[in-house]
């Protein structure tokens, strides 16, 4: 998973807003990021850029090998700092929005991972 993108300048303290461009090639790496729990979906987006709970995240998402580049805004739900317990990588949870480009990518997600949504496995987040 790659990320890049400029950040936008802060709208308040508390609402700083950024692009982040996300390319997801590989099935394994899809399902470790996904969180399926959060209402309307989400991504684990690895980066040591600094976030706060809520603030307003846009993000250009590709997955696999499909060209079309999604775009997707949401809010950070989950902030895992560095040096998390058990070596978990540093990044942030954004939760879709609940419009027709945040469920058209928890669609496409979904119907990438298939029954694997279910796996016991561990993801970046739980």
């Amino acid at each position: 998973m790659s990320e890049g993108g400029v950040p936008t300048e802060a709208k308040s303290a508390h609402a700083r807003a950024g692009m982040l461009s996300l390319s997801i090639k590989e099935r394994h790496a899809l399902y470790a990021a996904y969180m399926p729990f959060v209402r309307h979906g989400g991504l684990f987006i690895p980066t040591a850029r600094p976030y706060e709970m809520g603030d307003q995240v846009y993000m250009l998402l590709t997955l696999m090998d499909d060209p079309t580049r999604i775009p997707v805004s949401g809010r950070v739900v989950w902030i895992t700092p560095a040096g998390a317990q058990g070596n978990r990588q540093q990044g942030v949870g954004v939760q879709f929005d609940n419009n027709e480009n945040g469920q058209l990518a928890r669609s496409k997600i979904e119907g990438v991972l298939g029954n694997a949504i279910k796996s016991p496995r561990s993801t970046h987040t739980m």
